[in-house]
């Protein structure tokens, strides 16, 4: 660990992409470069907003595409031969954000339909051409409101996101084979390449394939990465990789979404009012502790939470303009720590923070993490095993005791899952609720997990989720951490689960990878998620 508790990776490697000389992305030091790079001044917008773009381009004109993405991608809005200006980048702007001037404003148009909106710039040279992209989304009206509201997970987009250097993994220092995270990242800065677009064949956090003897891990998603010149996050986090593949299949199935982000839920105390249903899609690992209070407050009342997503993990802070996030890890390296220790920005199970994660959904990722990830359980089914199959969220799917879920080729239970406490008594699972998970919760299915990587390979090999991050992060949390989880050396699980509280209900998916089961039209997978959509939107 560092002189802060940050934990470290170490390794030296012969793979491509963990070797010097692939940066992140950031505006050229050549002022000459062609490119434009642009963000908007805010996530979110609802009609009567004007949207503000921040842009810095090398060259004299470029031209501005907005388009509405999903099932059926709309043009909105095009306009070339913008006046460009080039400015500079701040020194770690990854955490002081561009400072950009704005370039452009756009008045939301009232015919634009609530959605996610792709914003994508382009310069031309004599001999090619650059694009880049960033995005906003188009909030309904509170009077308009009803049925879904689809959660977008902007503070995991923000966490992986290391354009202009650093991201809260990696990226300070000179040397690669050690990863240095920023605890502190800017909103004001553009998008890394892959977290909004990008082919529908790249590669996912998980493989398909059955390693064989001695297999040295290998991850398709960086490689990919490294070799078509996108972030080498672009499969951790957002919309290209999880939140698009559910929206489009809403959309195709005759559901109807409405839009809001994590920052919505962390400003606006209304923001959830008019909807039964709330929707969270992939990857939401980092969460402020008003995005909570929101949450727990629409059940409470009688909404529907259902999350098709995993990992669920860590406590982070908003600045008061909402321009910066704060996760330092460790309390030891929070400066705000002491003085209030209940939103140290470390794991949510955290004894001083006084709120464990699964209050709030059930599960929790310091109860699972990794599955078919390098060699994190490499072998494994790929998928859930059914325990409690006539539970309604089965209804129609001809399920058995036993039966596998979203087995490899699909891949349901890979990458990140989240789990409780749990013993079997009489063939079933049930929490021991050690750990703060509610009295009604189910476990309706289960996969193995493992807490991270083991190094079999004497540090000659890069693994990306070596265990020794997580037994780092636990020392430096020490007693502060409940007991099991230290007794548990590793081990971790995944669940399917449901609880009730208030008046409300949750269905917990545990798992990122549901989109990838409604990408491939799993019929198991497809007709689950719409039991809980049917169940809670009525």
């Amino acid at each position: 660990m560092t002189d802060d508790q940050t934990p470290r990776k170490t390794y030296t490697a012969p793979y491509a992409w963990s070797m010097p000389g692939w940066p992140s992305e950031t505006q050229s030091a050549d002022p000459h470069a062609l490119e434009v790079w642009g963000y908007a001044d805010r996530f979110s917008y609802s009609a009567g907003d004007v949207v503000r773009l921040h842009v810095s381009c090398s060259q004299p004109t470029y031209a501005v595409t907005i388009l509405r993405d999903g099932l059926n991608p709309n043009v909105v809005y095009q306009r070339s031969g913008i006046a460009g200006r080039r400015h500079e980048v701040p020194d770690e702007v990854y955490a002081v954000g561009c400072g950009w001037p704005v370039a452009l404003e756009i008045p939301i148009d009232p015919a634009w339909r609530g959605g996610f909106y792709l914003v994508r710039f382009r310069v031309e040279g004599d001999e090619s051409a650059f694009e880049s992209e960033t995005f906003f989304v188009l909030r309904k009206p509170a009077a308009a409101r009803k049925g879904i509201g689809f959660l977008l997970t902007t503070s995991t987009l923000i966490a992986y996101n290391d354009w202009g250097g650093a991201n809260h993994y990696r990226g300070i220092g000179d040397d690669p084979r050690h990863e240095i995270a920023s605890p502190v990242l800017s909103t004001q800065r553009p998008i890394g390449r892959g977290f909004l677009s990008k082919p529908e064949d790249a590669p996912r956090e998980s493989h398909t394939f059955s390693p064989p003897i001695g297999w040295q891990p290998r991850y398709p998603s960086y490689e990919w990465a490294r070799l078509y010149g996108y972030c080498r996050h672009h499969a951790d986090a957002f919309w290209a990789t999880y939140e698009r593949a559910f929206a489009v299949w809403a959309e195709e199935a005759g559901y109807g979404l409405d839009y809001l982000t994590q920052h919505d839920l962390h400003f606006d105390a209304t923001c959830l009012d008019g909807y039964s249903t709330v929707v969270i899609v992939g990857h939401d690992e980092y969460w402020t502790w008003e995005m909570r209070d929101r949450v727990d407050a629409f059940v409470d009342r009688g909404g529907g939470l259902a999350r098709f997503g995993g990992n669920f993990l860590w406590q982070v802070r908003l600045s008061e303009d909402g321009h910066t996030q704060s996760c330092y890890r460790t309390p030891q390296a929070d400066p705000e720590s002491a003085a209030n220790p209940k939103r140290t920005t470390t794991v949510w199970d955290y004894k001083p923070i006084g709120r464990p994660a699964a209050e709030t959904m059930g599960l929790t990722g310091m109860g699972g993490t990794y599955n078919r990830y390098g060699v994190a359980a490499p072998r494994s089914s790929g998928g859930f095993t059914i325990y409690r199959p006539d539970h309604w969220a089965f209804d129609g799917t001809d399920l058995y005791y036993g039966d596998l879920l979203g087995g490899t080729p699909v891949n349901l239970a890979t990458f990140e899952l989240d789990s409780v406490e749990y013993t079997f008594r009489r063939g079933l699972p049930y929490p021991t609720f050690e750990d703060g998970a509610p009295e009604t919760l189910e476990i309706l299915a289960m996969a193995p997990a493992v807490r991270g990587e083991e190094d079999r390979f004497n540090g000659e090999v890069p693994l990306n989720g070596p265990i020794a991050e997580s037994l780092a992060t636990a020392r430096a949390l020490g007693d502060e951490l409940p007991g099991h989880h230290a007794e548990l050396e590793g081990r971790g699980a995944g669940m399917i689960a449901t609880f009730s509280r208030g008046k409300g209900e949750v269905f917990n998916g545990g798992s990122t990878e549901w989109p990838r089961g409604l990408e491939l039209r799993d019929p198991f997978v497809v007709r689950i998620v719409a039991n809980v959509l049917d169940r809670f939107s009525g």
